[in-house]
C-alpha cells in the first residue's frame, strides 16, 4: 500500500513538473485568465447539471474517451464528485507554456474533505482553450 501511495505521489510529482512552467509575459490570449473562465464555466455547468455546457468545454481528446455528453457527465458525477458538487473553490497558481496551460484549484467538498485539482488545458487550432484533462488527490489540508 505504501508503495502504491509512494507511486501516485511521484505521478502527481511529474504532473506537475511536466506543466510548471512560467506564464510567458508576451501570451496575449489571456491564458491564465481564461483558463480561470473556462474552469468556472465547467463547475457552472456541474453545479447545474447541463451535461452539453459541461462536454462542450472538454477537448477533442476528452470526446474521444466520452461519446456524448451524458456518459461524459455520469464518468465526472462517479470519479470526480468533488468537482462535481463542492461546497468551496480556491483558484490557486496558473501557468501557461505555449499551447498547454494548466490550473490549480483547492476545492472543499460536501463533507468538508480538501482536494487539490490539477485542470490541464490545451489551445485548439482556433486559438480557444479547452479542458484537456484533471488531476484529483485528497489534500492534507484542513477546511476552514
Amino acid at each position: 500500500m505504501a508503495s502504491a501511495r509512494i507511486g501516485i505521489l511521484s505521478l502527481i510529482g511529474l504532473t506537475f513538473a511536466l506543466f510548471a512552467a512560467p506564464a510567458s509575459a508576451g501570451d496575449s490570449s489571456g491564458g491564465a485568465q481564461g483558463a480561470r473562465a473556462l474552469i468556472e464555466r465547467q463547475l457552472d455547468a456541474f453545479a447545474h447539471d447541463d451535461a452539453a455546457a459541461a462536454y462542450a468545454l472538454a477537448a477533442p481528446a476528452i470526446k474521444t474517451m466520452f461519446a456524448d455528453p451524458d456518459t461524459f457527465l455520469a464518468m465526472v458525477r462517479g470519479s470526480y464528485a468533488p468537482v462535481y458538487r463542492h461546497r468551496s473553490v480556491d483558484f490557486g497558481e496558473a501557468e501557461v507554456e505555449g499551447d498547454n496551460a494548466s490550473q490549480i484549484l483547492t476545492i472543499v467538498d460536501d463533507d468538508n474533505v480538501v482536494w487539490k485539482a490539477l485542470y490541464k488545458l490545451a489551445r485548439q487550432p482556433d486559438g480557444s482553450w479547452l479542458i484537456n484533462g484533471c488531476v484529483l488527490i485528497k489534500s492534507t489540508d484542513s477546511s476552514t
